[in-house]
């Protein structure tokens, strides 16, 4: 099986670039993704069933492993939700397969995003992780827009091995995360 593009890019540049960059004594120092979070609530599930299924789907389609079902921890009625009802569906990538959508993401997905002009690094937790809200599934090539029933958004957390934000951040730029330029925020 080929090695993910990524993968050799992280092994090959990336880890003797932050090496030098961050000052690092030895390269197991230098900061790496550890696994990358899909997560999608789905909210109108309490008054469609189906709104699960077609999720869960589009979530396997899209990230190239079996998405699972989530389900509500607590009830609100407020929003008609009790525990234990189906609300969301998530995947948890690791490995070559987080190799692979990572370099989806950045390099068919996010340009298909309308005006895009980069993403947000306000959005790191503190630890070095990041997250990524996606308003429209249909950035993603695997989606077929006639198939579809309505647009849902998704959450996307790249979790690193990253001490500070800063690590993190340079990891994911080095990755070609498109971060809008620092001084214009």
């Amino acid at each position: 099986m080929a090695i993910p593009t990524y993968k050799k890019l992280y092994r090959e540049e990336i880890v003797p670039k932050l090496k030098e960059e961050m000052g690092y004594k030895s390269i197991m120092e230098v900061p790496k993704l550890l696994k990358i979070c899909v997560n999608q609530g789905l909210g109108s599930a309490t008054q469609d069933k189906k709104v699960i299924e077609r999720g869960v789907e589009e979530l396997t389609l899209i990230t190239g492993q079996k998405a699972v079902a989530t389900t509500a921890k607590k009830s609100v009625s407020n929003f008609k939700l009790r525990e234990g009802m189906l609300i969301g569906c998530r995947v948890t990538l690791r490995g070559d397969n987080m190799y692979d959508f990572m370099e989806r993401l950045i390099k068919v997905a996010l340009p298909r995003v309308r005006d895009f002009r980069g993403i947000k690094d306000k959005s790191f937790d503190g630890r070095g992780n990041y997250s990524l809200g996606i308003t429209e599934q249909i950035i993603f090539p695997e989606i077929n827009i006639d198939k579809i029933s309505g647009i849902q958004g998704m959450d996307i957390t790249f979790v690193t091995s990253a001490k500070t934000d800063a690590e993190g951040y340079a990891l994911l730029k080095a990755f070609g995360m498109p971060f809008k330029n620092m001084n214009n925020n």
